[in-house]
């Protein structure tokens, strides 16, 4: 409930069998928890946007609200601002310094930049000098996972995933990619049961289209493309603000249908994401 005006916020109703009971209320917690953070976050950045004077904590969480519309340029940008802001009032802002690195490495994972190994070398910097203030921040240990799965360092992000999640097993986003890092070591076969357990932990995360994403690009990897069409479309209905999906459901398509149809998905989402001059066109729609 929210205190102030009584609404609410976020309800649920948990129906299983008792067996294990202390694991079932471990589940329990986990998704509580994980619900409550995404939906605390939209809450507390609603009440900022009515603040005429936010502080810090107040353009931290709209920075989190930005990043839970999608991985747009526009969200991003707006985003990074937000944590600029936060950093302006308080430098050392732990939240917001890994804010600002996970910013950075969704621009270069998107494809939105093109120094990107400048880019890549400032949000390390950063995670570093965040771990070395906070050594058990695991959300940071898990940032820092994706930046070196970016830099083909997939044992590394396996280790940092490992340990993300010893400091926080109910970390979803760590569950996700420890499944993303094991296809490039060679254990793909172990994959999904990781993306599985992130879904069964935080049932209504805003993350959830990007864990859809990832398992379809492990599927086209490991060269199920049937499978990877199913997850890679799962995801672009779960979140239209996440282009590179849609380009990589149009890889799956080319693989599983035909270059046509591939063809006109790639086009489409070109026209959405301003990656397209719909001016220059010449030879018509199938072209």
């Amino acid at each position: 409930m929210d205190a102030e005006t009584g609404s609410h916020l976020w309800a649920d109703r948990f129906d299983k069998p008792v067996g294990d009971l202390f694991e079932l209320q471990d589940e329990v917690t986990a998704r509580i928890a994980n619900a409550l953070d995404a939906q605390l976050i939209e809450a507390e950045a609603r009440r900022a946007e009515r603040s005429l004077s936010p502080d810090a904590l107040d353009l931290y969480f709209q920075g989190r609200h930005f990043l839970n519309q999608g991985r747009s340029s526009k969200y991003l940008a707006l985003a990074r601002r937000c944590f600029e802001q936060t950093l302006a009032l308080d430098p050392r802002n732990i939240e917001a310094l890994v804010g600002t690195a996970t910013v950075e490495l969704l621009a270069v994972g998107n494809f939105m930049v093109d120094d990107r190994a400048a880019r890549l070398a400032k949000a390390e910097a950063t995670l570093i000098d965040v771990l070395s203030m906070a050594p058990r921040h695991a959300r940071a240990h898990g940032v820092l996972a994706v930046l070196h799965l970016f830099t083909r360092r997939a044992a590394l992000a396996i280790r940092d995933c490992e340990q993300a999640l010893e400091l926080d097993r109910n970390l979803a986003d760590a569950h996700a990619f420890l499944g993303f890092a094991k296809v490039f070591v060679g254990r793909g076969e172990e994959s999904e049961a990781h993306f599985q357990h992130a879904f069964r932990l935080s049932q209504r995360d805003f993350n959830a289209y990007r864990w859809m994403h990832l398992l379809g690009v492990v599927k086209l990897i490991l060269g199920a493309d049937a499978e990877a069409v199913e997850w890679l479309r799962r995801s672009v209905d779960g979140n239209r603000n996440h282009p590179i999906a849609q380009f990589q459901l149009a890889a799956a398509g080319s693989h599983r249908f035909d270059g046509r149809s591939a063809s006109r998905c790639a086009r489409r989402v070109c026209i959405g994401s301003g990656l397209y001059d719909t001016s220059d066109e010449r030879a018509g729609p199938e072209s």
